[in-house]
């Protein structure tokens, strides 16, 4: 038998070093080195750091390790996953698999965005977002990101997932320091730094920052989404979650954190304001590499950064659903793939017609805009809710401990947190935001 399945013909990742590579890649993504600065940079610099911080230790933290473990111990998709816990709850699962695939439709034109940027940057074009947006090019970088996508989780866990993010993990975090070295030779880099660690203390009374620090710490580590659910279904018994899930969390911080070091110098360096966002990333520090010495190849360096990073990140997302697919349909991967990358493209049209010449809009909202405001913004921290109710209060808790590893003082600990902190806090997070949306 392939010692890479069970019995059952479910694949295993190869290793532990290969499920925590490949979890690294869910997590680390575009959310971590665009929107983490943009977020940083329009709640205070350094003072938004203790809040997310915080965030990630005591909650995200807590809810990956007892995702994983859920996983682990009921070695089945996201959807049979739910369905264990409650037949009602495959409704849940259901509902996890579609806000993941409409967050997947929208995140692929984003990684498209990259990938052209990418290719500007090697062949010395000058590429403006205004002139990349007159046209019909992002609508063919947003099909070419999903045919990427459903090609790598087309290819199975070991030979496809684990193998791409073998590679692009490692290189994305060579690129990230080479950029940060960089960057540290700039003239705005003590003020970018400055920016980035010293906290006005005076604006954690805002609980506007709170509420912006605990959303991006579960938009960050992609905790709650059914991922790691489905990842630490392929898990083996003898890998350790919680030192897993710690190293993951490190990694996916410490990229957050590098990335504002190499962003805010640049900002700094060029008088730019630190809270444009999208505008920044596409259009403004293109501007600036064009600028600076060894422009081209910063700037071709950094945009493959953000391109392996948002590809990492849509597999993961694509194998949630297609391992649903598999296990509730029966289709073989390579069917369900095509199924996929097929429906995906078709979702995600209007999201990649809403930034072309076409300008598709919503009463006024591009649809990318609109969906990452209710699917993306608000959808996640319900799915993530769901979750932690599921299985910190639903699941027969003697599975936990048996099958999951759910023993000990810490365990037990985990357990409490994810039972009776982490549900209010998303409770207000979801009532915060669906405020926000009711008066936007």
């Amino acid at each position: 038998m392939d010692p890479e399945h069970d019995q059952n013909g479910t694949e295993h990742w190869s290793s532990g070093i290969g499920f925590i590579l490949a979890s690294i890649g869910a997590a680390v993504g575009l959310g971590n080195i665009w929107r983490f600065s943009t977020v940083v940079g329009q709640n205070g610099g350094g003072a938004y750091l203790i809040p997310f911080l915080l965030a990630v230790l005591f909650i995200a933290l807590p809810l990956m390790i007892l995702e994983i473990k859920a996983g682990r111990a009921l070695a089945a998709d996201v959807v049979t996953a739910f369905e264990t816990v409650h037949r009602y709850f495959s409704k849940v699962g259901w509902l996890l698999v579609a806000v993941g695939f409409v967050v997947l439709s929208y995140y692929l034109v984003i990684t498209g965005w990259t990938l052209a940027f990418v290719l500007f940057s090697l062949l010395g074009t000058e590429g403006r977002f205004t002139s990349f947006t007159a046209g019909y090019l992002p609508v063919l970088f947003f099909i070419i990101s999903a045919l990427l996508t459903g090609g790598v989780v087309a290819l199975g866990v070991k030979e496809g997932i684990e193998r791409v993010t073998r590679v692009l993990i490692p290189l994305s975090f060579v690129i990230l320091i080479g950029l940060a070295i960089y960057a540290a030779t700039l003239p705005g880099f003590a003020e970018g730094l400055s920016f980035l660690l010293t906290p006005d203390f005076s604006v954690l009374t805002d609980p506007a920052i709170w509420g912006a620090a605990f959303g991006q710490a579960f938009f960050s580590l992609s905790v709650g989404t059914g991922i790691l659910l489905t990842y630490g279904s392929y898990l083996r018994r003898s890998v350790t979650i919680a030192r897993s899930a710690v190293y993951i969390t490190i990694a996916d911080v410490s990229v957050a954190i590098l990335s504002g070091l190499i962003i805010f110098p640049i900002v700094f360096t060029f008088g730019l304001s630190p809270s444009m966002g999208a505008e920044l990333t596409f259009t403004i520090l293109p501007e600036a590499f064009s600028m600076i010495t060894f422009g081209a190849w910063i700037g071709f360096s950094f945009f493959l950064l953000l391109f392996f990073s948002a590809l990492t990140a849509t597999v993961s997302m694509m194998e949630m659903p297609l391992a649903s697919l598999v296990a509730r349909q029966g289709f073989s991967r390579r069917k369900a793939s095509l199924l996929l990358t097929g429906a995906v493209i078709l979702v995600g049209l209007p999201s990649a017609l809403s930034y072309s010449a076409l300008n598709l809009q919503v009463a006024g909202i591009p649809v990318l805009d609109l969906l990452d405001e209710t699917a993306g913004s608000f959808g996640l921290p319900l799915t993530a809710l769901l979750t932690a109710i599921a299985f910190a209060w639903l699941l027969d808790p003697a599975l936990l401990r048996e099958k999951g590893g759910m023993k000990g003082p810490v365990p037990r600990l985990i357990l409490k947190i994810c039972r009776y902190l982490i549900p209010p806090v998303l409770v207000v997070i979801i009532l915060v935001l669906g405020l926000n949306l009711l008066r936007g």
